[in-house]
C-alpha cells in the first residue's frame, strides 16, 4: 500500500510539472545570452550586445519574425566561477532589445553578459 501511495505522489508531481512547463513552451520563447570582454565598459559592452545580435540572428534563421525582448543574463564569467556583489560595474544597460550586465574581469578590465528573450 506504501508502494501504491509514494507511486501516485509521484506520478502526480510528474503530471503537474508537465502541465506547468506547457505554457512556457506554447509560447515558443528561448532565451539568448552573448558575454565579451574589453579595455573598459564601452568596449565590452559593445562586444555583448554584437555577440547577443549574432546570437539572435543565427536562431530567427528559418523562423520567420521575431518578437525580442530585454532579459537579465546572469553573468558568464570567464576565469571564475560567479561575480560576487562588490565586482559589477554600475549602472546596468538596458535598451528594448537587450538588457546588460557588466562586471571586474580577472585578466580582462571589464566582461560584460547581454540577455534577451526571443518567441515566435
Amino acid at each position: 500500500m506504501r508502494l501504491f501511495l509514494y507511486v501516485s505522489v509521484y506520478a502526480l508531481a510528474i503530471a503537474g510539472l508537465c502541465v506547468a512547463a506547457a505554457p512556457a513552451n506554447a509560447a515558443g520563447c528561448n532565451q539568448l545570452e552573448g558575454t565579451a570582454d574589453g579595455w573598459d565598459q564601452s568596449d565590452a559592452l559593445s562586444g555583448s550586445q554584437a555577440a547577443l545580435a549574432g546570437a539572435v540572428n543565427d536562431f530567427k534563421k528559418g523562423k520567420g519574425p521575431l518578437k525580442v525582448t530585454a532579459m537579465k543574463a546572469r553573468p558568464r564569467p570567464y576565469w571564475r566561477e560567479s561575480v560576487s556583489d562588490d565586482l559589477y560595474v554600475k549602472p546596468d544597460v538596458v535598451t528594448a532589445n537587450s538588457y546588460t550586465v557588466c562586471w571586474h574581469g580577472v585578466i580582462s578590465p571589464v566582461v560584460c553578459t547581454s540577455g534577451a528573450k526571443v518567441c515566435w
